[in-house]
């Protein structure tokens, strides 16, 4: 009898520790909540972020001495002196704005000073009284990369040098979506409320290269991960290629305000604009400006101006990138095209074109 109530009291005893360490499990389980992804700002919303900045005009800059985004942010080419200098060239023809690229593999050799290097950025920009348009992700140009030393630049070849963000390897690695989340979370955490940034694109070109709806999971992750935050600043991602109707509407959806490229003449540019207003929110053309196509400074910006849309071309300063040469019309020669396909200054800051700096002077009141 005594051996059973022994039994008995082990199995009281087991039944209380159990019940015990279940209701522990789920009050750890209650202290970790996933946390909760901000709806899409409402057009009221977004009217009224947009006031605040007038009329943002400037251009997609990299540094002249680097060929990519990899060059411009690791530590040792980090080019302060030149990034001061000609975003000087752009202050002084009223330039206020500047969109830059960002790369997760920069953050992840050193997310530190990564993350001080995006601030000095900042500071620079700011002494020239420019706002700052960064970019997480983009399916342009080659598809894999190194950290450390970057190629030299291919005569004559547009980007030659420019990688994708995350490129293939998000298709073969699959730890990387986890390392994705952490950089996207990082660097906005600590830029969330940082009044020298006027927008965060999520996604430069969704579906470029060729990968279609292939770059539908990360669009989708990078906007909840991007409203998980919730920074201070709006969230987007340009449409750009009309072809790419899933996407697209994904875009045009999630997005706060509405950015977009469009490198064509102004019919029809004009044509894109009428079609975006419709979304009734503010439009921001993130991408514009190629001679060759029908797109220049004397027949695109002074529309955008009229219709109060922001305004970044492509390029600032001839560099190490080849952008004045055309997509599809590569020189090996390396020899100067006839005609610039984008960029504004030489690289000692003098203007490609005199005529052209005079009109952004007149559009921007210097």
């Amino acid at each position: 009898m005594k051996q059973v109530k022994q039994l008995w009291l082990i199995l009281l005893v087991s039944v209380a520790l159990f019940s015990g360490c279940r209701q522990e499990a789920q009050k750890e389980t209650q202290v970790a909540p996933q946390p909760v992804a901000r709806e899409i700002w409402t057009k009221e919303q977004a009217a009224d972020w947009y006031k605040q900045w007038g009329w943002l005009r400037g251009a997609d800059f990299i540094p002249s001495t680097a060929i990519n985004q990899l060059e411009m942010w690791q530590a040792e080419t980090f080019d302060t002196a030149t990034i001061n200098r000609e975003l000087g060239w752009a202050e002084g023809i009223g330039m206020n704005s500047m969109r830059v690229y960002l790369h997760h593999l920069a953050w992840k050799v050193d997310p530190e000073g990564f993350k001080n290097r995006m601030d000095q950025y900042l500071s620079i920009a700011d002494r020239h009284h420019i706002s700052t348009l960064f970019v997480f992700f983009d399916d342009c140009w080659n598809p894999t990369y190194q950290p450390g030393k970057q190629p030299d630049p291919k005569p004559g070849i547009h980007n030659s040098g420019w990688v994708r963000d995350p490129g293939d390897k998000l298709h073969s690695d699959t730890t990387l979506m986890a390392t994705l989340e952490q950089y996207v979370k990082d660097v906005l955490t600590r830029f969330e409320n940082d009044k020298r940034i006027v927008l965060w694109d999520v996604y430069n070109e969704p579906g470029n290269s060729k990968y279609g709806n292939k770059s539908m999971p990360l669009l989708q992750a990078v906007f909840k991960w991007g409203r998980e935050i919730d920074p201070s600043q709006p969230l987007s991602a340009g449409v750009w290629n009309k072809e790419l109707v899933d996407l697209n509407n994904y875009q045009l959806a999630n997005s706060d305000v509405i950015t977009y490229h469009n490198y064509s003449d102004p019919a029809d540019h004009k044509q894109w604009i009428d079609s975006l207003r419709t979304y009734g929110r503010p439009l921001i053309c993130t991408e514009y400006m190629a001679r060759t196509r029908g797109s220049r400074f004397d027949n695109i910006m002074p529309m955008l101006k009229q219709e109060n849309i922001g305004a970044y071309n492509w390029g600032l300063v001839s560099g190490k990138t080849n952008t004045i040469f055309a997509w599809s019309d590569p020189r090996p020669d390396g020899k100067e095209p006839p005609v610039w396909f984008h960029d504004i200054f030489r690289k000692d800051g003098t203007p490609y074109k005199k005529e052209e700096v005079a009109v952004i002077k007149k559009l921007t009141g210097k």
